[in-house]
């Protein structure tokens, strides 16, 4: 377990804030944010493209300060366009579709010891 940090966000209504940073936070933007309630930790996005209309994303995510605060969770996109496969591509689809739960469920395991209070 790492020991505690902080980061200071520059925010357009009240100033610098100060806060806890998560060590899987990624880092913030130098450039301020519109208000308080947009402050937020990202970890590392989880990208996946297939087929060039296909687009996954995840990546762990906290609002503090949110009207509706958001403790760690999963933020999951996916992204599709309409795209038409022959039954290769469509085996090569349903195998990074297995591959990609796999991971969401690594990401899932995660969350639940960092809501536990673990560090990993």
């Amino acid at each position: 377990m790492t020991g505690a940090r902080t980061v200071t966000v520059q925010t357009l209504d009240r100033g610098p804030v100060t806060l806890p940073e998560p060590a899987w936070c990624t880092g913030h933007d130098e450039r301020p944010v519109e208000a308080l309630v947009d402050v937020h930790h990202s970890g590392h996005e989880h990208v996946v493209h297939y087929g060039g209309g296909i687009e996954l994303r995840a990546e762990l995510v906290a609002y503090p300060y949110g009207s509706r605060p958001v403790p760690v969770s999963l933020h999951v996109e996916v992204d599709t366009s309409d795209v038409t496969l022959d039954p290769p591509g469509l085996e090569a689809f349903a195998t990074i579709l297995d591959e990609q739960a796999a991971e969401l469920r690594r990401l899932a395991l995660r969350l639940a010891v960092l809501r536990a209070g673990g560090d990993w």
